[in-house]
């Protein structure tokens, strides 16, 4: 394909880790079928833009609509432009998006996510907007296309959907029932990884210790986590999200035996109230809440464990707001996703009685983001001094620049800004720090690096900017921010909210 006759595309990503990992699939499937991506901040000045929608928060229908609202004048100008929407709202309102905006090319689901070229070519051909939704999972996304966003982090999907029925959640409703990837497959991907300079994975799925249950094997998480242990050259293995419901020993135990499963735990919580957990089918209680919590620090002492929490649910009363902050003090939580409940359309919470009115929300939404803040800065403190390696990270120091700084995670995730040495350093490389100042987002070390290992990951990075740099211009790459804490009084995070 002639360069000058390339069109481009642009991706719009909302919502969950999952559908990250999707958009990496949706981008390497329009460069197979000759797209190249548009320039970073084209904002909807692309040949085709593509909107990877989710359907959490209340107001996600309202954000869709605005957004294609405001491309429908470049459309119109723009011959040939094609807009796509997909997602998890695309599978809860097919029928409705076309009607909205019918200006919208192709609507696609969170299960045909293979399909989207094909869609835009037959809307090109047929002038007229093609709505294609799947009621069942056609491919793992992982085993798609893909271009990934980081040269030395990866997700690697080992499950899609959940068999939860959270009553908060929609998740269950547009992604389907649980499905299982085979061990085998999950574990060749990650080994192409590892061949490829990949150095850091993280296991995804939407209940992802809940792994086993599709296949018969209750313990085949802990198992899938050893075996990446055998994986030469794979330094550092995350996960999200967990379910207390799922956690088990034997998982506990892989962590702690796996030296490259990382000292990391992201457990939600939700809510401290045995009442409101009840309300909630969340199939745990408090006590055991907080006995997972003490058996992790008891296997791996250093473990940073991090959670999400709703604020507000129906029927919440003050003194089950007192129970949630108990929890929080006794945890000891590294970071907290903190959410004011919102009501997602078509989930039992939304109709049920005693809805929190919004200002009792926000006032304890302030009390329980102020006791995080404290703990989470008194935590961190507990770091400075500490030797600690990082694999040095882009995009994640938005001072770094001005700072002469460079930033990095820790073991457990940590951000840690340093010194940038006087070597040259490339982000998958592997730094030796001494801490020596703490925030309650972030640590600092403030002397000089003590070690630089360079590494295959950081080869992977400078041999795909190299690469980028030889293409036409709108095609250079931007790294993901893989694990990192959203700031405490954000409104969404990462977890969907529906773990």
């Amino acid at each position: 394909m002639d360069v000058h006759s390339t069109k481009t595309y642009e991706i719009r990503t909302y919502g969950c880790q999952m559908n990250v990992h999707d958009s990496e699939r949706l981008s390497g499937l329009l460069e197979e079928a000759g797209y190249v991506r548009a320039p970073e901040g084209s904002d909807g000045d692309a040949d085709v833009v593509v909107f990877n929608t989710c359907a959490v928060r209340e107001n996600a229908d309202n954000r869709l609509y605005g957004n294609l609202g405001r491309l429908a004048p470049k459309k119109a100008g723009r011959p040939g432009m094609q807009i796509a929407v997909g997602g998890c709202l695309a599978q809860k309102d097919r029928d409705t998006i076309v009607k909205k905006a019918p200006w919208v090319d192709v609507v696609f689901g969170t299960h045909n996510i293979g399909k989207l070229p094909v869609l835009l070519e037959r809307a090109r051909m047929q002038e007229e907007a093609q709505v294609e939704i799947a009621e069942s999972l056609e491919a793992f996304p992982s085993t798609l296309p893909t271009r990934r966003e980081s040269a030395y982090a990866a997700w690697v999907s080992i499950s899609v959907g959940c068999n939860n029925t959270c009553t908060f959640c929609i998740v269950p409703a547009l992604r389907g029932k649980e499905k299982d990837r085979r061990p085998g497959d999950i574990l060749a991907e990650v080994e192409a990884l590892v061949a490829e300079g990949v150095s850091e994975i993280t296991l995804l799925g939407q209940n992802v210790n809940a792994y086993g249950s599709d296949i018969g094997d209750r313990e085949a998480f802990s198992k899938l986590l050893r075996a990446c242990g055998t994986i030469e050259g794979l330094e550092r293995v995350r996960f999200t999200s967990p379910h207390p419901r799922d956690f088990t020993d034997d998982v506990i135990a892989a962590m702690a035996d796996t030296p490259n499963v990382m000292p990391q735990l992201h457990m939600p919580l939700q809510s401290g109230s045995d009442t409101v957990l009840k309300a909630m089918r969340r199939s745990y209680r408090q006590e055991r809440y907080l006995g997972i919590i003490e058996k992790v620090r008891a296997a791996i002492p250093h473990a940073a464990i991090t959670t999400d929490i709703i604020v507000g649910f129906p029927g919440e009363t003050e003194e089950d707001f007192e129970q949630t902050l108990h929890v929080v003090r006794e945890a000891r939580f590294t970071q907290a996703f903190t959410f004011q409940y919102s009501k997602r359309p078509g989930t039992p919470a939304a109709t049920m009685e005693n809805q929190i009115p919004k200002e009792v929300v926000q006032a304890r939404y302030e009390r329980l983001v102020a006791l995080q803040e404290e703990i989470s800065w008194e935590e961190n403190k507990k770091q400075v001094g500490r030797t600690l390696e990082l694999m040095v990270a882009e995009g994640e120091g938005r001072k770094d620049g001005a700072t002469h700084r460079l930033s990095g995670r820790a073991p457990d995730n940590r951000l840690v800004h340093f010194t940038k040495p006087d070597e040259e350093v490339r982000p998958g490389d592997v730094v030796t720090v001494e801490v020596t100042y703490a925030a309650p987002h972030h640590l600092l070390a403030e002397g000089p690096v003590l070690d630089v290992r360079r590494t295959r990951a950081g080869d992977a990075w400078a041999k795909r900017n190299a690469a980028e740099a030889a293409k036409p211009a709108g095609v250079m790459l931007g790294l993901p921010k893989i694990g990192v804490p959203a700031p405490l009084s954000a409104a969404t995070a990462g977890a969907c909210g529906c773990d």
